[in-house]
């Protein structure tokens, strides 16, 4: 029988908020069905409830004919339904084996794990994606992108898998690891499985998904075959609007000051002698391949890492950081990649993300916060950024990760940085969000901040920056101004051996 998930009339309330309005609409197994809208369209709300992570309000959904209801994601997963949401659900400490058979070990007498069989069988699935890591490697010691991977092949392993959907799963894989990727969900595929895709990026809706279905403030728009529909009519469904050439819409009028942040030679465990610098007013980008060292230096500059080597200056004077803290009571804040685990902080609200980068102006004597203060700030960082909320004590992971991003972006304005590091900002943010990502980091620069953008779109980096540093192997490979930089040459320069020296 063909796998088949029938989505019936699905309605899901919060409080204050209609997240899924009526959706119907079926994915059929055999094709790749892509699912497309702005944050805070419903889309990862309803994989959610099809995972047993939430409960529809009214509704329901059919599995191959049958009306399900999962309590839980070890029901969904019992069922065969697999979910990769974008933020990782995997065990740091635990191999990469491990993580592939959680709950589904080999055993033999006395429940001992069947150590070598575990690993051969993790090397198969991991050798079958064609990648560069044992079956024994800690998944902590693993980059971003292998994490990522770990987790597609722990729903990849289940044999009774009917469907299996992808939340933004390429946000952090490069070129070749996604290559990868799409050729096991056309081997999904061809098995009959029902692949669900969600993504912003048009080019891998047009390489991998036969079919796109479009989500808008909670209702389902309609579906079309890709072949059926033009980028600017995708555009146009997901945000009710058209929204042209985003870049050369932007307001890039400013003026670039002095130099406000300077490295000299630096050095840590993870990068080679890098020296750059940055003006007010002046957006300077990164461009590079995963693992080039752009987090890597900006981590080194910022005390998250320990510099080994080299200098840094701010405004000309020493700036020696041994924590992050250091950086920020100086002025200079980032917005780090990975937004689950370096961002947000889940258990508070959203007010108390936004406020908890200001407890040094708001703790008053004994310790005491001002909590009329706090309460302008996060109102002010509220209305400044747009962030969609019913109110500030909402629990920031029921936000999109669109509205969780402004809010660590509030979070750090409110210091009134002289530098601000964004590192991967609009990743996993759909078009809409990107556009006013935008406009806000031309403001920030207008303002006098010295931005450094750390972004893998190319067309990002050419369309926001004023100058674009490329790296390669964990340092420098060649500079160029942004009014002559193309993707190919951004692509040869992280790509060719000794580019700068050739050059």
């Amino acid at each position: 029988m063909e796998n088949r998930i029938e989505f019936k009339n699905i309605t899901k309330y919060f409080p204050g908020v209609k997240a899924l309005d009526n959706i119907s609409f079926t994915a059929n197994g055999g094709e790749v069905l892509a699912l497309m809208g702005e944050n805070g369209a419903g889309k990862s709300t309803l994989l959610k409830i099809l995972n047993g992570d939430y409960q529809q309000t009214s509704g329901e959904y059919l599995v191959n004919g049958q009306p399900c209801h999962f309590n839980s994601p070890a029901e969904a997963v019992a069922a065969g339904i697999g979910v990769i949401y974008q933020e990782r659900q995997i065990m740091l400490q635990l191999t990469v084996g491990e993580n592939i058979y959680l709950g589904r070990l080999p055993t033999g007498a006395l429940g001992k794990i069947k150590t070598k069989e575990l690993h051969e069988k993790a090397q198969k699935i991991i050798d079958d994606f064609g990648l560069n890591i044992k079956s024994t490697d800690k998944v902590k010691d693993l980059s971003i992108a292998y994490q990522q991977m770990v987790e597609i092949m722990k729903a990849y392993s289940r044999e009774n898998l009917k469907m299996i959907a992808f939340d933004e799963p390429t946000a952090s894989l490069s070129d070749a690891e996604i290559d990868s990727l799409f050729h096991i969900i056309r081997k999904l595929k061809s098995e009959g499985k029902v692949v669900i895709y969600v993504s912003h990026r048009m080019a891998e809706i047009r390489q991998i998904a036969d079919r796109v279905a479009i989500f808008k403030d909670g209702c389902y728009v309609g579906d079309s075959r890709v072949d059926e529909i033009t980028d600017a009519q995708l555009i146009q469904k997901m945000v009710g609007r058209d929204l042209g050439d985003i870049f050369s819409s932007l307001d890039k009028t400013k003026t670039i000051g002095d130099v406000v942040l300077e490295a000299r030679d630096v050095e840590s465990p993870f990068l080679k002698k890098t020296s750059f610098s940055v003006r007010a007013g002046e957006v300077l980008g990164f461009s590079g391949l995963v693992g080039a060292g752009r987090t890597e230096l900006v981590r080194a500059i910022t005390g998250a890492d320990p510099m080994t080597g080299g200098e840094v200056f701010l405004d000309g004077k020493p700036f020696k950081c041994h924590s992050p803290h250091d950086a920020i009571v100086r002025g200079v804040v980032m917005v780090p990649e990975d937004r689950k685990l370096q961002g947000i902080i889940p258990r508070l609200s959203v007010g108390d993300n936004i406020t908890i980068g200001s407890l040094d102006r708001l703790t008053g004597f004994l310790g005491h916060i001002n909590s009329k203060l706090a309460r302008e700030i996060a109102e002010n960082g509220k209305k400044q950024f747009n962030i969609k909320t019913p109110n500030l004590e909402k629990a920031i992971v029921e936000l999109s990760g669109g509205n969780q991003q402004k809010a660590i972006v509030a979070r750090w304005l409110a210091n009134k940085p002289r530098v601000l590091i964004l590192d991967e900002p609009t990743k996993g943010i759909d078009i809409g969000a990107k556009a006013e990502f935008y406009e806000m980091i031309c403001d920030f620069a207008r303002e006098g901040i010295a931005v450094i953008l750390i972004s893998s779109e190319m067309s990002e980096v050419i369309g926001l920056s004023d100058r674009i540093i490329v790296m390669k192997g964990r340092r420098i490979s060649g500079e160029i101004p942004a009014s002559e930089a193309t993707e190919e040459k951004l692509l040869t320069m992280a790509m060719m051996e000794d580019y700068a020296h050739e050059s």
